[in-house]
């Protein structure tokens, strides 16, 4: 059992510039598959689709990212290679997505206020998992190393 926890899902650290080059990969592949679909004719993809797929894909990031940090040695470490990966992803995936639509942010709707939603979510997201991070770390720190001090003249639990 103790074997299992230590591969466990939770306690592995991913790096997270490579997990913004897994999500780019993601924005690529459903990009191009979207092309390829729409040039066959199968199903109708509307022009602004690839923004769509940019943001699905840094929504995912956000959310895995998050996870992962948990396992990280280091958190603030962590953070700057995150934000700054995230920036990359961001950048990246949306130079992808007008190249592809030919639509500029705008054009496309509304997905200038997306794309700050999605950024502002990632760093809350982010903090409250550092945030649950040391209150657990805490948690663990007291139980464990200083036991409750109980006040002189006052009963215990045993009425003694």
């Amino acid at each position: 059992m103790n074997q299992q926890a230590q591969n466990s899902f939770f306690n592995q650290s991913v790096n997270p510039v490579m997990q913004a080059l897994v999500a780019f990969g993601g924005v690529l592949v459903v990009i191009l598959g979207s092309k390829l679909v729409k040039l066959t004719g199968l199903l109708y993809v509307a022009d602004r689709f690839p923004w769509i797929a940019a943001a699905a894909f840094m929504l995912l990031f956000a959310v895995a990212n998050s996870v992962y940090s948990l396992a990280s040695k280091n958190m603030m470490k962590y953070w700057g290679k995150s934000v700054y990966s995230f920036l990359g992803l961001t950048i990246a995936s949306g130079l992808v997505a007008y190249l592809f639509s030919s639509m500029t942010m705008d054009e496309a709707g509304s997905y200038r206020w997306i794309f700050l939603v999605l950024t502002i979510g990632y760093l809350i997201f982010l903090s409250m998992m550092a945030f649950l991070r040391r209150i657990v770390e805490f948690a663990e720190k007291e139980e464990w190393h200083h036991p409750r001090i109980r006040r002189k003249g006052k009963k215990d639990d045993t009425g003694n």
